[in-house]
């Protein structure tokens, strides 16, 4: 089934239930108001927002409605936790290949991963408004899955079975923040701002054999200014699965339902399949040209990023923004 939120009803929006085809809606708060509170009942209630799905796919369904994406709010407009990985090492080892360091043999069996901003997501049709265009604005095209409750020190395998929703994510980063940021020792803070998120989430059952060992086997299609920017393929060259990843957030601490667990830019070998952020092309353009080419985002820019099905149909509908200045 697909899952999404109006904007309405609050900071945490009202739950629908939406049709696969991505045009029709039923409002879900007879079942739960809100998605977040269907998380953190999921093994009760996710059988009835099921069944309300089929409904809406079969026609029999009371206060279906047209759905326009920009009545939507971020699926989970604000959650408990957002982790994010680094799972993609073709794009960690041509980072630092391109500013002469070593990929440490660590990273081979222990996933990166940071705590990023998770009080509020963007909308999909949401600008990313930004102070200054010298920030060096960038997207970064991801999936992400959400989960139930997590116990702590769970095993992989066992993490697998709290994956309950995958969806998209643009990670917004602001690269000319970042060196000295992270210099500090202390992570990502003013170089990450508030992230968007796709217009749905899905089941993993209704990606099909799209999902599989735990990734999403589908091309990251990213458009910016409306000329294709890269397609790399989600389920090649991800060196940590999603419930790796999970369990690896987990190791320490419980996860509340509605943690969110991001793949990291997604990206391969094969660079003839593009990028999903101007980094990782600019450290392609370094490798290649020796120096970077392509400048970063500036306002009027706009990017689109989604993930359409062998059937060439959009799986969970497309982020579509436009970089805008802040205003105060």
């Amino acid at each position: 089934m697909k899952l999404g939120s109006l904007k309405e009803g609050g900071r945490d929006g009202t739950l629908v239930v939406v049709s696969r085809d991505l045009t029709r809606a039923v409002r879900a708060d007879g079942i739960a108001p809100t998605m977040q509170r269907a998380l953190e009942d999921w093994s009760n209630l996710a059988p009835r927002l099921n069944a309300l799905f089929e409904s809406l796919e079969a026609g029999t369904v009371d206060g279906a409605f047209d759905l326009d994406v920009a009545q939507l709010a971020a699926p989970l407009p604000r959650a408990y936790e957002f982790v994010d990985g680094s799972a993609y090492l073709p794009h960690v080892e041509r980072v630092r290949r391109a500013r002469g360091a070593q990929v440490p043999e660590s990273f081979y069996t222990d996933p990166l991963m940071y705590q990023a901003t998770s009080a509020g997501f963007l909308a999909p049709r949401d600008p990313v408004r930004v102070p200054s265009e010298s920030y060096g604005i960038d997207l970064e095209a991801e999936v992400v899955v959400v989960t139930d409750d997590v116990p702590m020190a769970v095993s992989p395998e066992e993490a697998a079975s709290h994956i309950q929703l995958v969806g998209l994510i643009n990670d917004v980063s602001l690269r000319a923040l970042i060196p000295d940021e992270l210099a500090k020792g202390f992570g990502f803070l003013q170089s990450k701002p508030r992230s968007a998120l796709g217009p749905v989430f899905v089941t993993p059952d209704e990606l099909g054999d799209a999902w599989r060992g735990n990734k999403v086997h589908l091309p990251m299609l990213t458009h910016v200014n409306g000329e294709w920017f890269g397609a790399p393929e989600a389920g090649v060259d991800m060196q940590f699965d999603f419930a790796q990843l999970v369990a690896h957030a987990a190791k320490t601490r419980p996860l509340s339902a509605g943690t969110i667990v991001g793949s990291g830019t997604v990206a391969n070998e094969d660079t003839s399949l593009g990028a999903s952020c101007f980094a990782e092309r600019r450290t392609v353009e370094t490798l290649e040209q020796g120096k970077p080419v392509t400048p970063f985002m500036k306002y009027g820019d706009s990017v689109r990023i989604e993930m359409l099905d062998r059937d060439g149909r959009s799986v969970f509908g497309a982020i579509e923004q436009r970089i805008e200045p802040h205003v105060r």
